[in-house]
């Protein structure tokens, strides 16, 4: 018996034995929270979640992606009693405006910009005290001139929304015309084959655009764990939650670990790393405030 789900899979117009059959490889992580509690008894418990789709809706307007003000109580009420850290494919400074919480950590650009803890001594003198780290930093430059080029060269294209998130781009096609997106599909690949130290990759209905370099959000996790000092920690239960593509990575990280729960957000079958599956930001709202309670 676990905690109650906010709504019945049964109900939704979305629910099928498709779904049904994938959820026997990733149960609902309510479903199976007195369980997964069990197994983090004794455990030091860190807590790790993407932003967009995870603690907030995805919406038509990525400027409009706001946390709902019960999501942010929880999510203070849990930053407060574990380490937390939200790990997002935006610029650092817009998701600590979304969140508004100083007791989190941020890490931004799909984990290339990072606001860490200062070191692992757990000293009174560094408490609250961080560290960033930026290990694109030299690609700066280049990310500029990419998102100059984009800009012009897709401006008489309706409904593309380019978002420059610092060490990252994100093109944004959730608007477009479906006449229009193999061109604009066509002036990513060939601006990047102008810039060839950057690579393109999908999310939801956007192509996020990045320097060319081995460092993923499961990087920023391992490096967040480091600098709390659980690098090497046997003791440690690392909890992702997630809903992006990008996420997979992070989700790899503690399978390889073999520590922790990947938990991914989706509300219909798809190809994960996650063990656990929660179907809305409603449902990460409700696993949280479980770890409170």
């Amino acid at each position: 018996m676990g905690l109650a789900r906010l709504s019945s899979i049964e109900d939704g117009n979305d629910f099928s034995i498709e779904y049904a059959s994938w959820l026997v490889e990733h149960p609902c992580a309510l479903e199976k929270f007195e369980e997964m509690m069990k197994i983090a008894k004794g455990k030091k418990i860190v807590i790790f979640l993407d932003y967009d789709g995870t603690l907030s809706d995805i919406v038509p307007n990525p400027e409009e992606a706001f946390m709902t003000d019960k999501m942010r109580m929880v999510l203070g009420e849990v930053a407060n009693r574990f380490p937390t850290a939200i790990i997002s494919g935006r610029k650092r400074e817009r998701v600590q405006d979304f969140v508004q919480l100083k007791n989190v950590y941020y890490a931004g650009s799909h984990g290339l910009d990072i606001e860490a803890p200062l070191d692992s001594t757990n000293s009174n003198e560094n408490d609250n005290k961080v560290v960033f780290y930026q290990p694109a930093i030299e690609f700066l430059p280049e990310k500029q001139k990419i998102l100059n080029l984009l800009g012009e060269r897709t401006k008489g294209i309706k409904g593309v929304n380019i978002e420059d998130n610092k060490f990252c781009i994100s093109v944004h096609y959730r608007h477009v015309h479906t006449k229009d997106f193999d061109t604009v599909e066509n002036i990513i690949s060939v601006v990047l084959k102008e810039h060839p130290n950057f690579r393109v990759s999908t999310g939801i209905k956007v192509f996020e655009i990045g320097p060319n370099i081995v460092w993923n959000k499961g990087h920023a996790l391992e490096y967040f764990l480091e600098n709390l000092g659980f690098g090497n920690s046997d003791d440690v239960l690392p909890i992702y939650i997630g809903d992006d593509r990008t996420d997979e990575d992070a989700f790899k990280v503690l399978l390889k670990r073999g520590q922790g729960f990947p938990i991914v957000v989706t509300a219909a079958p798809k190809d994960t790393k996650a063990l656990y599956s929660l179907r809305e930001p409603k449902e990460v709202m409700e696993f949280l405030l479980g770890l409170v309670a």
